[in-house]
């Protein structure tokens, strides 16, 4: 399998050689050139197997530049109980006839785990495949919790360097302790004073400086990713959507060729991306129901054809999904016009220079008959939180919190009872005050700290604080550099000597 660009003007590459660049030259995301097809009988297979084995089987169809024993050692070493503290990997968990699945046991407590513990052992693979006799440098913009997956996946592998750029006051607290405190011969972390958006923006800008890009390769270096831009990234998602039917039928809960729901919080269009990818494997999925906070511009485009970023920016208690350009939406657009590229660049050509653009017609019906898509702000967040922990005795973080709260209102309005999954994508202990002040009523200031809060929220709930979380009071804080976002680039030369 070779993958080609969004925008069409990007020579076909191996999958390693897309995986090492992590955006196409012509800024255009890599995709797949066919996507692998899948049947009964192969879902079916799925069901005794453990999670790795499960990531092998889906891995192998897109990653084909791999052998077998290469991806057995990659899955071996970045799935395994010192990095994971359940044997599921990612276990399904059932509430109130749902079923939750639990994407945050990794070693930073978050989704972005179930891919970038992957993601640095097939790079690495790569530059061997590649020939490549430069150094990787990893440019990371994150809205929280990608940026420490990608710290603790890259820490001190060779041959690559990691900068990660966080929007200044626009995570929490834990989030930030764990970036900042973050180890390794090999890492920067950085805060921006601006969005998510404002990060992203500027980490992109340097992607496509040619002028950057010569001063990089004169000093035996080269930019590649570790957001979901890269399908490196990407490709993992798509396991845990497989490994959760799989689990369905495994429970008895469905039968074979049953269609299910997803219900998926996002914000950089990724997580539920990797679900259309399954989807268009063959995975049978009636709908997803895309849940946003109240930076709802993903609500907006799916309900109305229009993107619009110009738009009032919030800061919420799901900061993860704290953003208003959605780059993974790209991807989406070029499958549902049939891999028409010309129009797809127009649309994110719009999107640069007027700030939107509108998809209409067959395109739009076409995306509406896959995704629904709600929103839930922060009251309605944590009363979520508060009400299924009162009925069910289970603790939601606030992101997951969003996805319940947009699937009762698609129940409510469709009356669809599908059996549905909602996806949940960090630890409640990352956002300790905003879950304790919902299931307590507990407010907790700056002055009793952010640990003390880590214990209340273990007391009150009698979860475990991960033990990750539990040892940043101990850790000396190790980054303190913030630019302003048109110093990115004057930074990141800095850092790097060049």
């Amino acid at each position: 399998m070779n993958y080609v660009s969004t925008r069409g003007r990007q020579e076909t590459v191996t999958s390693a050689m897309a995986i090492q660049r992590g955006i196409a030259s012509d800024g255009g995301l890599f995709v797949p050139d066919h996507i692998p097809q899948v049947d009964h009988d192969f879902i079916a297979a799925l069901v005794p197997l453990d999670y790795r084995q499960r990531a092998q089987m889906i891995l192998s169809r897109f990653l084909t530049d791999y052998s077998e024993q290469e991806l057995t050692e990659c899955l071996k070493a970045a799935y395994n109980m010192e990095k994971f503290d359940c044997p599921e990997i990612a276990p399904l968990h059932p509430v109130d006839g749902q079923n939750v699945l639990e994407l945050w046991h990794g070693p930073t407590s978050a989704f972005k785990d179930m891919a970038l513990q992957v993601l640095p052992r097939i790079l690495s693979l790569a530059l061997a495949k590649n020939k490549e006799q430069s150094d990787i440098v990893i440019l990371v913009a994150t809205s929280g919790d990608t940026g420490k997956a990608a710290l603790e996946g890259f820490k001190d592998v060779d041959r690559i360097r990691i900068i990660v750029f966080y929007p200044h006051n626009g995570v929490s607290e834990i989030q930030r302790l764990q970036m900042v405190s973050q180890e390794g011969n090999n890492v920067d972390v950085v805060a921006v004073e601006g969005n998510f958006d404002d990060a992203q923006t500027g980490v992109k800008i340097l992607f496509q400086d040619r002028d950057f890009q010569a001063k990089l390769a004169a000093a035996g270096l080269q930019f590649s990713s570790a957001n979901s831009i890269n399908w490196g990234r990407l490709a993992p998602q798509i396991v845990y959507y497989f490994s959760a039917y799989a689990d369905l039928l495994a429970n008895g809960r469905i039968v074979l060729g049953q269609p299910v729901n997803f219900a998926v919080p996002t914000g950089n269009f990724g997580n539920i991306l990797a679900g259309y990818y399954a989807k268009l494997m063959g995975l049978p999925v009636a709908r997803f129901i895309c849940a946003s906070n109240s930076n709802n511009v993903l609500t907006d485009f799916l309900q109305t054809g229009v993107y619009d970023r110009q738009r009032e920016f919030f800061k919420t208690l799901s900061p993860s999904m704290d953003i208003l350009v959605s780059s993974n939406l790209e991807r989406l657009l070029y499958h549902i016009t049939n891999g028409n590229a010309e129009q797809v660049s127009e649309w994110m050509e719009k999107l640069k220079t007027e700030g939107r653009y509108s998809v209409t017609g067959q395109d739009l019906a076409n995306i509406q008959s896959l995704f629904w898509s709600g929103w839930a702000d922060d009251h309605l967040t944590v009363e979520a939180i508060r009400r299924v922990h009162r009925e069910y005795a289970y603790v939601m973080d606030p992101h997951t919190a969003v996805a319940w709260q947009v699937y009762e209102q698609y129940r409510s309005q469709t009356n669809d009872d599908t059996p549905c999954v909602i996806v949940s994508t960090a630890s409640p202990f990352k956002f300790n005050e905003s879950v304790l002040q919902a299931v307590d009523g507990q407010n907790f200031s700056a002055q009793e700290g952010e640990f003390s809060a880590l214990q209340a929220l273990s007391q009150r709930t009698g979860l475990k604080v991960p033990p990750a979380l539990a040892e940043l009071a101990d850790k000396p804080v190790r980054h303190t550099l913030v630019c302003a976002k048109e110093d990115m680039p004057v930074v990141v030369a800095d850092l790097l000597g060049i």
